[in-house]
């Protein structure tokens, strides 16, 4: 969507660091710059703000003309105003992250890009300005967060094994946990109920599927219930 040059707020943006897990790997979505500068680079997802929006509306604006999505978990990380990140002008971002479910379905170039995809964490292109140190900062701030919130269900469908879960944690921490040590933890937190259901369509023995409560999550955590990995 093109929008009109007097409703855009030319020194102020947002970026979207979008995180969605697909097949046990962290991944996130790019687009490439249809226009200067830095025309045909990889960016992250972003765009001025308008005057009548605040930032995180801004945000989800920028992330539902390219994903089609709204209903979707979304954080502020952090502001980026460094001298000279932008060429021609002094321009401040804004930061966000969300976190997805992994879809190739109604994914579509913005008005300002001409392709979005998805990209490995391990196998990111060379990014626009400062869109590296801005992916790796948001990367550190989700590693920190979900070792204390359980934000990370967010990239799960919401019927999932453990083997699903535990797989989520070491694609997004970059580390292997130990199956029966993680597992143990898990289940004592009482953050997990278990289905009377198996996964189907699989080719070894199906596995126990599970939903995360978060009513029983927040009840515990306003009673000081720490969530810790």
């Amino acid at each position: 969507m093109q929008y009109n040059p007097e409703d855009i707020l030319p020194t102020i943006s947002t970026d979207c660091v979008i995180f969605g897990l697909d097949q046990g790997k962290l991944k996130v979505l790019l687009t490439r710059r249809a226009i200067a500068p830095k025309k045909g680079g990889w960016a992250l997802l972003g765009g001025f703000v308008l005057k009548h929006e605040d930032l995180e509306t801004a945000a989800r604006r920028t992330l539902k003309e390219i994903s089609g999505m709204s209903d979707v978990y979304m954080e502020q990380v952090h502001s980026f105003g460094q001298v000279g990140r932008f060429p021609n002008r002094r321009v401040i971002t804004v930061a966000y992250y969300a976190l997805i479910n992994y879809t190739l379905e109604n994914l579509k170039p913005g008005p300002d890009s001409s392709d979005v995809r998805w990209f490995e964490i391990n196998e990111v292109p060379e990014l626009v300005f400062d869109h590296r140190y801005i992916l790796d900062t948001t990367l550190a701030y989700l590693q920190s967060r979900v070792r204390t919130e359980p934000i990370g269900f967010e990239l799960l469908p919401a019927k999932f094994t453990l083997t699903q879960l535990q797989g989520l944690y070491e694609a997004v921490l970059g580390t292997n946990f130990d199956t029966r040590n993680f597992r143990k933890k898990l289940l004592k937190m009482n953050l997990l109920i278990p289905l009377e259901e198996s996964q189907t369509g699989v080719a070894h023995r199906a596995a126990r599927l599970y939903s995360f409560n978060n009513d029983i999550y927040q009840k515990l955590k306003a009673k000081g219930f720490s969530f810790e990995l």
